[in-house]
């Protein structure tokens, strides 16, 4: 019996990787984005390279309200999700705090941190009550370190950290694991959302190096997933070889 992953922020990057590779090695799918015709092309894809059982549901992380909705139309086999994959998240502005916009940062803790947290808020009761699933929160090589002009982003990622670690506590009395996966440089559409569609500013985060892509960190989750019931990997850290730190790149 296939099992049941939910993959939030699926329409690009990271997230369609990711839906793809579970939908190729076992896992039925629900994934969640909040662009429609984009949900729609990756779900017709993924049923035509794969034949696994796929569903859509198309919310903004950030509204509690359309959430529940969401989640609480699901029925029959969809209702027991086995993998929750916290994927959506952004980047938004690059200026000091002290020139901070306040829009960004709205945007980025109320889908970093308050959008997780809100749809894992609805989900593992589920779990519990079953005594299994896994969770699995994207975060970033941000979560451990700090950067200028990235104040927001930073505490953003550093309150993932510190919400999976929870997490792990609550959730250890029945059986549930929790995990994060902590990405360098990873070449998808963060920095041109980072840039707010400035696309040579993106591309040049990328100039002379070569990143990691959202294949890489893809194949990472499938190896979290497939670890055996007594293994749990916290947190893995995966950087690109031309990168040692947040600051630290080696161009060429």
């Amino acid at each position: 019996m296939r099992k049941i992953a939910l993959v939030t922020g699926a329409t690009s990057g990271i997230g369609k990787a990711t839906a793809r590779i579970l939908a190729s090695n076992g896992y039925d799918l629900i994934i969640t984005g909040r662009r429609e015709d984009l949900l729609n092309e990756l779900t017709d894809n993924i049923i035509k390279d794969t034949g696994a059982d796929i569903i859509s549901l198309c919310f903004d992380i950030r509204d509690q309200s359309q959430i529940e909705i969401a989640i609480n139309s699901l029925s029959g086999k969809w209702v027991d999700i086995d993998l929750l994959i916290n994927n959506a998240g952004l980047a938004v502005g690059a200026e000091p705090a002290h020139e901070g916009v306040i829009d960004d940062w709205d945007r980025m803790i109320d889908t970093n941190v308050k959008g997780l947290l809100y749809i894992s808020r609805i989900l593992t009761p589920r779990m519990v009550a079953r005594e299994t699933g896994h969770i699995i929160n994207i975060s970033s090589v941000a979560a451990h370190e700090i950067y200028p002009n990235g104040a927001a982003y930073c505490g953003s990622k550093h309150a993932v950290k510190a919400i999976t670690k929870a997490m792990r506590m609550e959730l250890l009395p029945f059986g549930i694991k929790v995990s994060s996966i902590s990405p360098g440089m990873v070449n998808t559409e963060f920095s041109l959302v980072r840039f707010k569609g400035d696309q040579t500013r993106a591309d040049n985060v990328y100039k002379g190096l070569t990143p990691l892509y959202a294949q890489d960190i893809a194949e990472s989750i499938l190896f979290m997933v497939t670890r055996p019931p007594h293994v749990n990997i916290e947190d893995l850290v995966i950087m690109p070889t031309d990168q040692a730190s947040t600051r630290d790149f080696r161009r060429r």
